[in-house]
């Protein structure tokens, strides 16, 4: 993650001014920030921060962290990311709470680390400590209040990941009630208006390796999600996964279409 000079020391705690009051809450955060967030969109990972931190949580960015491993997964080459597995930890063993602004790399810490490490004849000891930031602030933090100001309107992508392996969100196609974790947070930001597209849950096309393989299918997939979060009238389009908004913002920028995107972790610490 970019950070000042003066903030990147190894293990040490980060600190931003802030004129926010804190809660008190006792807990030591170690800050995973996924490797594509910390070279195409590192505001994500300071805003990340700044909330934690307004919350009264004592947080971490350990420096050594690297790519947790899913593109090599994802491209049938699992073993590679063993080592990255055994980084990941070891830096990050310590903490109570692992936390990441993306669902899909909270995801594969949780769900696959288990496996990988035990190839090692490693236990894994931190597939059950991670969370991604929005899931954290829900269910961890239980927050009922959030600082900052955001008037405008937004639609809310749910991506896969979050959707039916983190449940940040009920997936359409189970009979159970309907309910969204983001848009709960979302709700807690003065003046934003939170709106949902048609087909709620239907995969923007990104899906990683499958936006390489299949990149005609993916491209078809992603202008017809843009346009249905469009119809709504939103100014942004908004998500728990960067990987998911680069995606569809390819789609606006090739097409010029008046809309714009940004991490719903952006939106919740407006205002830091």
């Amino acid at each position: 993650m970019c950070l000042p000079k003066e903030d990147r020391h190894i293990g040490l705690p980060l600190r931003f001014k802030t004129d926010q009051p804190k809660t008190n809450i006792e807990m030591k955060v170690g800050l995973f920030i996924p490797c594509y967030v910390n070279a195409i969109f590192p505001e994500v990972g300071v805003a990340a921060y700044k909330l934690l931190d307004h919350l009264g949580v004592e947080v971490d960015y350990p420096i050594d962290q690297t790519c947790c491993g899913q593109p090599m997964a994802n491209a049938g080459f699992e073993n590679e990311a063993i080592p990255l597995a055994q980084q990941f930890e070891k830096l990050f063993d310590k903490y109570e709470y692992i936390v990441a602004p993306s669902a899909s790399c909270a995801v594969f810490v949780k769900e696959n680390y288990p496996r990988l490490l035990e190839k090692e004849g490693h236990l894994c000891q931190t597939s059950g400590k991670i969370y991604d930031f929005c899931e954290f602030l829900h269910d961890v933090l239980k927050v009922n209040k959030l600082p900052g100001k955001f008037p405008h309107k937004v639609s809310v992508h749910n991506s896969c990941h979050g959707v039916r392996e983190l449940h940040l969100s009920s997936a359409s196609e189970l009979n159970i009630p309907r309910y969204s974790k983001i848009r709960d947070l979302l709700d807690k930001v003065e003046g934003v208006e939170v709106l949902e597209p048609q087909k709620v849950d239907e995969c923007c096309g990104f899906g990683g390796m499958f936006s390489i393989e299949e990149p005609s299918v993916s491209v078809c997939m992603g202008q017809d999600k843009v346009k249905n979060h469009m119809a709504t009238g939103a100014e942004y389009i908004t998500g728990a996964d960067s990987s998911c908004l680069m995606h569809m913002q390819g789609v606006v920028n090739r097409e010029k279409l008046p809309v714009k995107f940004i991490h719903v972790v952006q939106i919740l610490a407006a205002g830091l």
